[in-house]
């Protein structure tokens, strides 16, 4: 009887919530996170609506908005036009000048193991209040809240994440803050950058226009993006004081044709030199010549078009461990194909992708392969990782992931997404390398996710199903999760 009063009074007490919030949320980028969002953005890029810079986010909305009205949809599909109308909205609500707030939570009884692009929670729980401010030339985020790996544990973390500023310097976008980032075409995994790590602290600029260089000699490029960044990895490490930068140039030569080019590199820190600019022009790493800095050179390239009325993608991500990529390269995989299948509706998003961190000699040297280097590294002890997390690749070092998802809107808004992972965590050849798991193990994974906009909110609610489970846990595991975005 008392538990059954108790759920009223919490049932009575979040519809209060739900029904008194007036105010949605604002931000200049279209933000990692979203996969309904991307779907439709993939689908425009596809039918030729907006540029094919789609691989670089968070996206500035300045470049998609700019496409969507200059472009006429008439004589697109029916699906193409609902995805721009839907794109165009979101763009305009997050884009309104003002002040808006939020508050976002969420809990679950066990973290997802494999974190994709719209991964929901890091720990099992989260709780953070969010303030936004847009004018024409600046935006601002303050987002303050907790965070809890373990409820058992009662330790709860300060959580700024996803806070900002950002300012508009003519063509440029200066932000600072802690914003997360997802550098690649892949919708379940990113080698070197991506959301599966809570974001660092970072200063950076990028370009707010992805239109073409008027310059003849750069025209052929295309639409194209740059973007560079400065961040420190704070929080508990071996090596303290250590930096982080990104630098990535993403261009559009051609129809559906997107290449990405990014370096990052993590420098200084307690025990290393520390000569920054002199450190990240030394681009020759391998034995007889070891730099001082730790980085990773990136080539990714995408594929769009329109077969036969279906729009459809198909992608590639390499991730050297040293910036040469034919040389002594150490280079992890992923590769990928999507087909968005008209309906009735909205269609239907088909993705199949394979990501391996067991790095091969050479770029495509299969034969030949090197064991725990692709995030660790034998003078950053630390790695490539951030706060007990991998920067790039959820599954760590020396560990492949299949993945098959489907997703789909209906016409209320509401968003479905089904994934099935068979994924192999670690490798008895370099025990200790993989953060995650003591022992290699091989997990067999399905998730079902469901997001349903209700009034001024978002929720989101996940269920997974796995027959095994990382060392030294064992068997069958069962987990769920709730997020809840509320505008207030």
């Amino acid at each position: 009887m008392m538990r059954g009063y108790w759920v009223r009074r919490v049932s009575l007490a979040l519809a209060v919530i739900l029904y008194g919030t007036v105010r949605s949320f604002a931000s200049p980028w279209a933000e990692v996170g979203d996969n309904q969002l991307r779907g439709d953005i993939e689908l425009l890029a596809a039918a030729g609506v907006i540029d094919g810079i789609t691989t670089h986010w968070p996206l500035p909305w300045q470049s998609i908005v700019k496409d969507l009205r200059d472009n006429p949809l008439a004589g697109q599909p029916a699906s193409v036009r609902a995805a721009a109308s839907r794109v165009l909205a979101r763009a305009r609500a997050e884009n309104s000048p003002g002040l808006s707030a939020s508050l976002n939570i969420d809990a679950t009884n066990r973290p997802g193991l494999v974190y994709g692009f719209d991964g929901m929670g890091r720990g099992e729980g989260q709780t953070q209040f969010v303030l936004d401010y847009n004018s024409q030339s600046t935006a601002a985020r303050l987002a303050i809240g907790g965070f809890t790996q373990n409820f058992r544990g009662n330790t709860t973390k300060l959580m700024p994440d996803e806070s900002y500023i950002a300012q508009k310097a003519g063509p440029l976008l200066l932000y600072g803050g802690y914003m997360s980032q997802w550098w690649g075409p892949g919708w379940v995994s990113a080698l070197s950058l991506s959301n599966n790590a809570r974001p660092m602290p970072k200063i950076g600029l990028e370009r707010l226009d992805t239109s073409a260089s008027t310059w003849p000699i750069l025209r052929w490029l295309g639409p194209w993006q740059a973007q560079f960044f400065v961040g420190m990895l704070d929080g508990p490490r071996i090596q303290r004081d250590t930096f982080y930068n990104g630098l990535r140039f993403t261009f559009n030569p051609a129809p559906g044709l997107e290449i990405g080019l990014a370096r990052t590199e993590q420098f200084c820190g307690q025990g290393h030199p520390c000569s920054p600019i002199r450190d990240y022009f030394d681009f020759n790493n391998d034995p007889a010549h070891i730099n001082k800095t730790n980085d990773q050179g990136l080539i990714d390239i995408k594929y769009s078009r329109v077969l036969g009325g279906v729009p459809a993608q198909i992608y590639m991500q390499l991730m050297n461990e040293d910036s040469n990529p034919f040389g002594h390269s150490d280079t992890s995989h992923l590769f990928g194909a999507s087909v968005f299948i008209p309906t009735k509706a909205n269609p239907v998003r088909l993705t199949a992708e394979y990501s391996d961190s067991v790095s091969t000699r050479n770029i495509f040297s299969f034969g030949q392969v090197e064991y725990g280097v692709s995030y660790t590294n034998s003078t950053y002890l630390d790695g490539m990782r951030y706060r007990g997390r991998t920067i790039g690749f959820s599954l760590d070092d020396d560990s492949r992931l299949l993945s098959l998802q489907g997703s789909w809107s209906d016409s209320g808004g509401r968003f479905y997404e089904l994934s099935l992972h068979h994924a192999s965590v670690s490798n008895s050849h370099s025990l200790g390398a993989n953060i995650l798991t003591p022992t290699p193990v091989t997990i067999n994974l399905g998730e079902a996710r469901v997001s349903l906009p209700l009034r001024w909110m978002k929720l989101d609610l996940a269920g997974r199903l796995q027959d095994d489970q990382l060392r030294p846990r064992h068997g069958f595991a069962a987990s769920f999760e709730a997020g809840l975005r509320i505008g207030l």
